[in-house]
């Protein structure tokens, strides 16, 4: 199924040349003279790569749908060449490579349920909660007094990511993590 301009979105995954991507921003612009156009960015899907493109309102795009399937997985553990899920529905493990995970691979542990996104039937990347619960492993000792307007300082995670955290943070706390800015939110209560 072909796309029409008027169903770009941000947010939307298409197919282009072959490719998924996720339009990650659209712009339409009606000129006074000349014809209405669509500037979209688009977001690779495989390999993070990001392009613009330019479409006339009203014109065959040659944008399709994707041959797109999510599937719910639990992380079980890590190895040398990438990551391990069990698919909720089959129990079957999943493989996943570094490359294929990018940037999320600081929020994976343990029991964390995601998604994997397959193409074509191939898992090409994972798509995360918006947030996570993290322990802080290692940062500077929280001092008496100090309120949540005072400075930050920095924080390293169980998973090896270093997050801007409020001065009265300390070792061995639970902290909530956007997973979409890598930006601490709260401290979970226990």
């Amino acid at each position: 199924m072909e796309f029409q301009t008027t169903d770009f979105r941000k947010g939307l995954k298409v197919e282009v040349d072959d490719k998924p991507y996720l339009i990650v921003k659209c712009d339409f612009t009606n000129p006074g003279k000349g014809s209405a156009f669509y500037k979209v960015k688009l977001k690779n899907l495989e390999n993070g790569n990001v392009l613009e493109r330019t479409y006339k309102s009203g014109v065959s795009t040659g944008v399709m749908k994707p041959d797109l399937d999510e599937k719910e997985v639990e992380y079980m553990y890590g190895d040398t060449d990438g990551f391990n899920f069990m698919d909720q529905s089959t129990y079957e493990t999943i493989h996943v490579t570094t490359e294929q995970c990018g940037d999320a691979v600081n929020y994976l542990q343990e029991g964390i349920k995601l998604y994997v996104l397959y193409y074509k039937g191939n898992p090409i990347s994972i798509e995360l909660p918006n947030f996570v619960e993290l322990k802080v492993t290692q940062t500077d000792p929280g001092l008496k007094g100090d309120t949540a307007q005072g400075g930050l300082k920095k924080a390293i995670m169980e998973t090896g990511l270093q997050v801007n955290v409020p001065l009265f943070i300390n070792e061995g706390e639970l902290l909530k993590i956007d997973t979409r800015t890598g930006e601490y939110v709260e401290r979970v209560k226990s």
